[in-house]
C-alpha cells in the first residue's frame, strides 16, 4: 500500500512542478474575479444565491477599493460648470438673524415664496417638509386662548390659517414641495404621495428602483395647492454621496426626484418618462431632456468643487429685503433651503467636501443640462472581466515559460520583475483615468489591479524565492570550495 501511495504522491508532485504554479493562479484568477463580480452584480443577469452568500460572507474590499477610485478620479479631474441654470435660496444665519429662529410661521414663509415668485423664475423647489400644522396660525392660537378671552378667541378665528396663506401663493408660484424618503414608520410619516404620472416605456423598473414604504410629506392642503410633489434622496456609501436618484418607488408607485419634477413644472410637460428593460432602467426623461442612468435608475454626479459654486447662492433676507438683481432669479431653477447652523443637512460629496445636502441637488439639474453624467454601463463590468480573465490567462501562459524571454530577463534580473509590474498598473491606471476624462466612464482599475496582482505574485514570488535559495546554494558551494582549497594546501603534520 506504501509503494502505491508513494507513486501516486511522486506523480502528483511531478505534476504540480511541471505546471510550474499555473493551478495555484489559475484558482486566483477565477476565485478573486467572481468575488470582484459578487460585489458588483450585473443587472441583466439572475444573481445565483451562492454569489449572494458569497458577497454577505466575505468582506466587501472590491467595492471599497472601487469607490476610493472613482473619488481620486473626481477629486483629480472635478467638474467645472459651464451654465448656472439654478439659483439656491439660502434661510442663512444672516436671514434667522434678522427675520427669527426657525421653524418661520408658514405666513412669513409664503412672503419669501411671493417675492421670489415676482423675480419670474421657471420653477421653485422648496427643501423643506410641512408634515404638522403651523402652532403660530391664528386658529392654533385661538384654541390656547382662556375662556376669558372669547371675544379676541373668535377673531382670530376669523383671519385665513397660515396653512392657506401659504396654499395660496403656492398655488400662484410655480412651486413644488420636497419630501423626505423613509424606510421605517415615525410620526406624521404617511404612505403616499400626490406626484405627477410617470410614463413607463418597456418593462415595470420597480424591482430595480430603489423603493421606500414611507415618506415624510408636507400637508394634504399644501400638497395640492403646489404644482409638483417630490422625493428628496441620496444613496450614500460609507457616508459620502456619490450616486443620485431620479426615479424612487413609494409601495408600488413611481415617484420623481425632485431636479426631475422641477425640470417638468419648469417645462410646462404632463409627465416623466422612463426607459426601462430587462437589465432595469436605461434613461429618464423630461420634455427633450434624456437623462441616461444606472439600472436602478440613479445617476453617478460628476461633482463640482463647492467653491466653484459658491455664486449661485442668494441669502433670503436680501429677497425679502429687495436688494438682489432679478436677473439672477429670471427664467432661473430656484432651490429654496436651510444653510443655517444646525438646521441644515450636511452631506460629502465625492470630493471629500461638506457641502449641505441642496447642493447636491442644484448639482443634479446642472449637469442635466450641461448633460456630463458619469457613467458605468452594465456592458463596462462585463468587458473589465473579460480583460482580467484574457490577461490572466495570458499571464499564466506564458509567464512560467523557462525558455521564454520573460523568464530569462526575471533570472538576469530578479528584481526587474518589480518594476515592471509597477509600470504595467501605472499605464493601466493613466488609461482608465483619460477614459475618464474624454468619456465620462468609470472604469474599475483598482481591481484590475487586485486581480492580475495576485495572479502574478502566484509566479513572482516563487521565482524570487527560488532565485534566492540558488544564490544562496551556490555561495555555500563557493564556501566549501574555499574550504577545500584552504585544506588541500594546508601543511601536513
Amino acid at each position: 500500500m506504501k509503494h502505491y501511495y508513494d507513486l501516486w504522491h511522486a506523480r502528483i508532485k511531478s505534476l504540480v512542478k511541471a505546471a510550474q504554479g499555473r493551478p495555484v493562479a489559475l484558482a486566483v484568477l477565477f476565485g478573486l474575479s467572481l468575488v470582484n463580480l459578487s460585489s458588483e452584480w450585473p443587472s441583466d443577469i439572475a444573481r445565483p444565491a451562492f454569489v449572494a452568500a458569497l458577497d454577505e460572507k466575505l468582506p466587501d474590499s472590491f467595492k471599497t477599493a472601487r469607490q476610493l477610485l472613482f473619488d481620486q478620479y473626481q477629486r483629480r479631474f472635478p467638474r467645472v460648470p459651464t451654465a448656472q441654470p439654478v439659483t439656491i435660496v439660502e434661510i442663512d444665519d444672516a436671514t434667522l438673524a434678522t427675520v427669527g429662529q426657525w421653524p418661520w410661521p408658514r405666513n412669513r414663509l409664503a412672503t419669501l415664496i411671493d417675492a421670489i415668485a415676482a423675480l419670474k423664475p421657471l420653477a421653485i423647489g422648496l427643501d423643506i417638509y410641512m408634515p404638522e400644522p403651523d402652532q403660530t396660525s391664528p386658529d392654533k392660537v385661538a384654541g390656547n386662548l382662556p375662556a376669558t378671552a372669547a371675544a379676541l378667541a373668535a377673531g382670530l378665528r376669523a383671519l385665513p390659517s397660515h396653512e392657506a396663506i401659504l396654499a395660496s401663493s403656492l398655488r400662484a408660484a410655480p412651486t413644488i414641495l420636497g419630501a423626505a424618503a423613509l424606510d421605517h414608520p415615525t410620526f406624521a410619516a404617511s404612505t403616499d404621495l400626490r406626484s405627477a404620472p410617470i410614463l413607463v416605456h418597456g418593462t415595470d423598473p420597480l424591482r430595480s428602483v430603489q423603493r421606500f414604504d414611507y415618506v415624510l410629506a408636507s400637508l394634504p392642503e399644501l400638497q395640492e395647492a403646489a404644482h409638483g410633489e417630490a422625493m428628496l434622496s441620496v444613496a450614500l456609501e460609507q457616508g459620502v454621496v456619490r450616486r443620485i436618484p431620479l426615479i424612487m418607488g413609494l409601495g408600488e408607485k413611481l415617484v420623481p426626484s425632485l431636479p426631475m419634477e422641477m425640470l417638468r413644472v419648469a417645462t410646462d410637460s404632463p409627465a416623466i418618462e422612463v426607459f426601462a428593460d430587462g437589465s432595469g432602467v436605461q434613461a429618464v426623461g423630461v420634455a427633450d431632456a434624456l437623462v441616461p442612468t444606472q439600472p436602478g435608475g440613479d445617476v453617478w454626479l460628476h461633482f463640482a468643487s463647492i467653491r466653484s459654486t459658491l455664486s449661485r447662492y442668494v441669502s433670503a433676507r436680501d429677497i425679502l429685503q429687495g436688494t438682489v438683481d432679478p436677473e439672477r432669479f429670471r427664467n432661473k431653477l430656484v432651490l429654496v433651503g436651510l444653510t443655517g447652523t444646525g438646521v441644515t443637512d450636511m452631506r460629502t460629496t465625492a470630493l471629500g467636501e461638506l457641502v449641505p445636502g441642496i447642493e447636491i441637488q442644484a448639482q443634479v439639474i446642472e449637469t442635466i443640462f450641461e448633460g456630463r453624467f458619469l457613467r458605468r454601463p452594465t456592458w463596462l463590468k462585463w468587458a473589465e472581466s473579460g480583460f482580467i480573465i484574457i490577461f490572466g490567462l495570458l499571464i499564466i501562459w506564458y509567464v512560467p515559460r523557462t525558455q521564454s524571454r520573460f523568464a530569462m530577463f526575471l533570472r538576469a534580473v530578479p528584481k526587474g520583475s518589480t518594476f515592471l509590474g509597477v509600470s504595467l498598473h501605472l499605464l493601466n491606471l493613466l488609461c482608465c483615468f483619460l477614459i475618464f476624462i474624454r468619456f465620462g466612464l468609470l472604469v474599475d482599475a483598482a481591481s484590475i489591479f487586485i486581480i492580475l496582482s495576485a495572479v502574478m505574485g502566484c509566479f513572482f514570488a516563487p521565482a524570487l524565492l527560488h532565485v534566492g535559495e540558488r544564490g544562496r546554494a551556490e555561495a555555500g558551494q563557493a564556501t566549501g570550495r574555499e574550504d577545500d582549497e584552504r585544506t588541500g594546501n594546508a601543511p601536513g603534520p
